[in-house]
C-alpha cells in the first residue's frame, strides 16, 4: 500500500503570505509617502500661494458705483439729477432656453433689436449667475406688463437703480450735455479701477468737461461666496464717495426767456457778466431732449436727428463759426485811433461804394446811396461800410489783425465746456499758409467790416462785448460757478479769471466808441433805434451786424425776397446793458435772419429787459 502525499504546504504557504504582507507594506509606505511628500508640498512649500487662492474662492471684492453729482443753476435749480430708475436683467443660469424668453419678451415689452444685440454682447465675460441688463428705464406700463406675466418668466427679473435725468429737457441740452454708457474707446482711455461698476460716463458740455468732478470715488465691499460664486454674506465695506455737486452760473429763468426769444429761429444767444465772466444764459437753437442719450438712443431717432437740415445737435454758441459783420467796427475804430489812422471828428464823404487807388473795382456800402458826411461816431451809429473801408486801406491788415488780436478774436475763449471752436482771424501769415497765397489790398477792406476770411462764435461775440463794456478788461467766460461742499450746503465758488487786457494810450478812445455804440440803440438814426432801443426804461450799448452768406458780383443787388431762406444773411448783434453800469453783455446770431437791426437786436433786448427790469434787485 503506498504512501499518503500530503495536499498543502502549510510552511510554503505562510512564506508566501508573508512576503505579499512585506509587498503590500511597502507599497503602502510608499504611498503614504508620496501622500506625506505632496502634504508637505502643498501645507507647506506652496503654502502661501494655495492659501490666496483658496481666500479668494471664499471671498470677493466688489465696486460699489459712486452716486454721481448733482448740477443745479444759480438759483439751486436741479438741472442734472438721478432718478429712480428700473431696468430688465436676465441670469442666464435660470433660463432654459434663451432664445424663446427674447422673443417672447420682445413681444411683450417691444424690444429694439439694438437692447438684444446690446444684451448679447454684454453676455460675454459674464458668469452663468450674473444678471445682465437687457432693457434699461422701464416705463410704468411695461413694469405693470411684466409683473402680470412675471411667472412665466424664470430667470427674469427687474432691478432698481438710478439714472440720469435732465428736468429741463431741450432747454439746456447744448450747455449741460448729457451722459450715455461707456463705449471701447472710452473704456480705453479711463482708469478702469475708477470706474469699476459704473455703466455711464460723461459725453458732452459740463457733464463731460466736470467729469472728474461729478463721477465720484468707488467703493467697495468684501464678500464671502459659496463654491458657486453666490454672495452669502458682506464681510466688510466701504462706501463710495458721491460725486460734487455743480452750481453753474446760469440761471434757468432767463435761459427759457433767451430760448423763448429766439421764436423758433435757427440761432445762438449768449448773456455774461462782464465783471466776472459768469455765463448767465447760452441757447443755441434747433436743440434736442439730451433724456434720449442716457439709456442708448434708439438708432432710427438718432439718424432723424443726424440728418435733420435744421441740424439740432450743432452747438452753434460754441461750435458755430460765421462772419461776424459789422459788430467787430468797433475795434476797427479802436485801432485806427490808437494807431493815429484817424480822428474821431476827422469827416470823410461816403459815398455808395469805395474804390482803391489805381482801381476799378466798387467795395458797395449796404446802403446804396451811402451815408453822406460822416465822423467816427456816425460811422459807427449807422454802420457806414465805407468808412472803414478807408480806415482799414490806412491801418494795413498788419495793424488791424494785431489789435483784434487783442480781444481774442481768432482764438478759443477757453470757456469750461466742450466743442469749441476758434473762428478766424485773417493775416498775411494766416493766408500763405492756407492758401499759399499773399494778401491784396481789398481783403483788407472786407475784413474791417467782418467779412471775407474773417470768422467768431458766438460765445466770441460774447466775450467781446464784455471786454468793451469793461473798457479793454477781459475776464474768461465760465459756466462754473462753484462747488457744494461734502455737506451739501457751503459753496466753494470759482474765482474769475481774468486775461491780460486791451490797453490803449488815450482813455478817452473807449468813449470815442462807445458813446456810439449807445446812438445806434437810442437816436432816430442809429440801426437799431427803431427795432430795439427807443423805448428802452434803460440805457444800451449795442451794435448791429449783417454778415453775408453768398458773395454779389459788382453790380448785382441783394434782394432778400427773392434769395432762398438758406442764402439769406445773417442777422447779428452785441451790446451791453446798462451802458454805465454793465451787468450782462449779449451777443446773438439769427442764422439767414437778414437785418441784424430788424432781427437780432429785439431778440437782445427781450433778453436784456428781463434780466434788467425783473431779475436785477
Amino acid at each position: 500500500m503506498s504512501s499518503r502525499q500530503p495536499i498543502k504546504n502549510h510552511h510554503q504557504e505562510q512564506r508566501l503570505f508573508l512576503a505579499r504582507i512585506i509587498t503590500l507594506g511597502v507599497i503602502i509606505v510608499l504611498l503614504f509617502g508620496l501622500v506625506g511628500v505632496r502634504l508637505t508640498q502643498l501645507q507647506v512649500i506652496n503654502h502661501s500661494h494655495f492659501s490666496t487662492l483658496s481666500q479668494n474662492n471664499r471671498v470677493r471684492l466688489e465696486a460699489l458705483p459712486p452716486p454721481r453729482g448733482l448740477i443745479y443753476d444759480r438759483n439751486g435749480v436741479v438741472l442734472a439729477e438721478n432718478r429712480p430708475t428700473y431696468q430688465l436683467e436676465v441670469t442666464l443660469e435660470q433660463v432654459d432656453n434663451l432664445q424663446d424668453t427674447l422673443d417672447r419678451l420682445s413681444a411683450l415689452l417691444d424690444l429694439e433689436p439694438a437692447e438684444i444685440d446690446r444684451f448679447r454682447r454684454s453676455l460675454r465675460g459674464k458668469r452663468p449667475f450674473q444678471a445682465v441688463p437687457l432693457k434699461l428705464n422701464l416705463t410704468d406700463e411695461e413694469l405693470a406688463n411684466f409683473a402680470v406675466n412675471r411667472h412665466l418668466f424664470p430667470g427674469v427679473d427687474v432691478q432698481a437703480g438710478v439714472a440720469r435725468h435732465y428736468p429741463h429737457g431741450e432747454a439746456l441740452a447744448h450747455v449741460i450735455g448729457y451722459v450715455g454708457r461707456i463705449d471701447e474707446r472710452e473704456l480705453a482711455r479711463i482708469d478702469t479701477r475708477r470706474y469699476a461698476g459704473t455703466t455711464h460716463i460723461g459725453k458732452l458740455g459740463v457733464e463731460r468737461y466736470y467729469e472728474d468732478h461729478l463721477h465720484g470715488h468707488v467703493g467697495f465691499q468684501k464678500v464671502e461666496v459659496n463654491a458657486q460664486g453666490r454672495t452669502l454674506r458682506v464681510l466688510e465695506r466701504e462706501p463710495p464717495v458721491p460725486g460734487r455737486d455743480l452750481v453753474l452760473s446760469l440761471d434757468v429763468r432767463l435761459q427759457a426767456v433767451a430760448q423763448e426769444a429766439l421764436d423758433g429761429m435757427a440761432g445762438a444767444i449768449v448773456a455774461m457778466d462782464p465783471r466776472n465772466g459768469e455765463v448767465l444764459a447760452m441757447v443755441s437753437m434747433p436743440t434736442f431732449d439730451p433724456n434720449l442719450f442716457v439709456h442708448g438712443i434708439p438708432a432710427r431717432t438718432f439718424q432723424e436727428l443726424r440728418n435733420n437740415r435744421r441740424q439740432p445737435l450743432f452747438n452753434r454758441a460754441l461750435s458755430g463759426q460765421y462772419p461776424p459783420g459789422s459788430t467787430l467796427k468797433m475795434l476797427v475804430g479802436l485801432a485806427g485811433l490808437e494807431h493815429g489812422v484817424i480822428r474821431a471828428d476827422r469827416m470823410m464823404f461816403a459815398a455808395g461804394y469805395y474804390t482803391l487807388p489805381n482801381d476799378t473795382r466798387r467795395y458797395r456800402d449796404w446802403r446804396r446811396h451811402g451815408h453822406g458826411w460822416v465822423d467816427l461816431d456816425k460811422a459807427i451809429t449807422q454802420s457806414s461800410d465805407v468808412y472803414f473801408y478807408d480806415m482799414s486801406f490806412r491801418l494795413g491788415i498788419d495793424r488791424m489783425s494785431e489789435f483784434l488780436g487783442r480781444f481774442g478774436v481768432g482764438e478759443a475763449t477757453g470757456i469750461d465746456s466742450t466743442g469749441e471752436r476758434r473762428g478766424l482771424l485773417p493775416s498775411r501769415e494766416w493766408k500763405r499758409a492756407a492758401q499759399g497765397m499773399p494778401w491784396f489790398p481789398g481783403e483788407t477792406l472786407i475784413a474791417s467790416i467782418g467779412q471775407g476770411y474773417m470768422l467768431a462764435t458766438p460765445m466770441q461775440l460774447a466775450s467781446i462785448s464784455s471786454t468793451l463794456a469793461m473798457r479793454g478788461q477781459r475776464v474768461r467766460p465760465h459756466l462754473l460757478r462753484g462747488m457744494l461742499g461734502e455737506d451739501g450746503e457751503e459753496l466753494h465758488v470759482a474765482e474769475p479769471e481774468f486775461l491780460a487786457p486791451v490797453q490803449v494810450s488815450r482813455a478817452e478812445f473807449w468813449d470815442q466808441v462807445l458813446t456810439p455804440m449807445e446812438h445806434v440803440m437810442h437816436r432816430p438814426n442809429g440801426t437799431a433805434y427803431h427795432s430795439a432801443g427807443r423805448d428802452a426804461p434803460y440805457r444800451i450799448a449795442g451794435k448791429t451786424g449783417t454778415s453775408q452768406v453768398f458773395g454779389l458780383g459788382q453790380d448785382e443787388e441783394y434782394d432778400e425776397a427773392s434769395v432762398a431762406k438758406h442764402l439769406r444773411d445773417h442777422a447779428l448783434f452785441i451790446g451791453f446793458a446798462p451802458a454805465d453800469d454793465p451787468r450782462i453783455a449779449v451777443a446773438v446770431l439769427v442764422e439767414n435772419g437778414g437785418s441784424g437791426g430788424r432781427v437780432a437786436a429785439p431778440v437782445a433786448r427781450k433778453v436784456m429787459d428781463y434780466f434788467i427790469l425783473e431779475m436785477t434787485p
